[in-house]
């Protein structure tokens, strides 16, 4: 069995108690940014049910052209007016550099990407980065209310980092 069949038959069984009683739009109003590290569970460590935020995640949590697309859908057609950002201790983005992975990428293609890899040395400097992208995207209609965290993934605690 491979994994893909394992969640499959996983998600019969969920199906079978499910009541398809979830809003299309996020009932916080609010969308979250964050890392695809398996080892964060947006949903526990920021106590959200099902319905509650729009979850957007990527290598990273980087604020890419594609996640300033997402939040402006998310904004302009389902109404959310809050941002969270939210960085991890131990990040894997930030044990090389944006040269040594176009390098070995090129080497072995023979191409070299053009889109940024994000990596970063600094969580909290690469949040206020992220921050000043979502604030100065002409749009978002939301940017006033913009908080960064820095999810500690051994205790499951959050650090508020300030912002410019």
């Amino acid at each position: 069995m491979t994994a893909t069949d394992d969640l499959l038959a996983r998600s019969r069984r969920e199906h079978e108690s499910w009541d398809g009683q979830v809003p299309g739009a996020p009932g916080l109003r609010t969308a979250v940014v964050t890392c695809m590290d398996c080892r964060i569970d947006p949903a526990r460590t920021l106590g959200l049910a099902s319905g509650e935020a729009h979850v957007i995640r990527n290598a990273g949590g980087a604020v890419t052209e594609d996640v300033l697309r997402s939040l402006s859908i998310s904004q302009r057609k389902l109404g959310t007016t809050e941002v969270v950002l939210m960085h991890h201790t131990r990040c894997g983005m930030s044990t090389f550099t944006e040269e040594e992975f176009k390098g070995e990428l090129e080497k072995v293609t023979g191409q070299r990407p053009t889109w940024s890899v994000e990596t970063f040395s600094d969580a909290e400097q690469d949040l206020r980065q992220s921050a000043r992208r979502v604030r100065q995207s002409p749009f978002l209609t939301e940017t006033t209310s913009v908080r960064a965290f820095v999810h500690d993934i051994d205790s499951d605690s959050l650090t508020e980092v300030a912002l410019d």
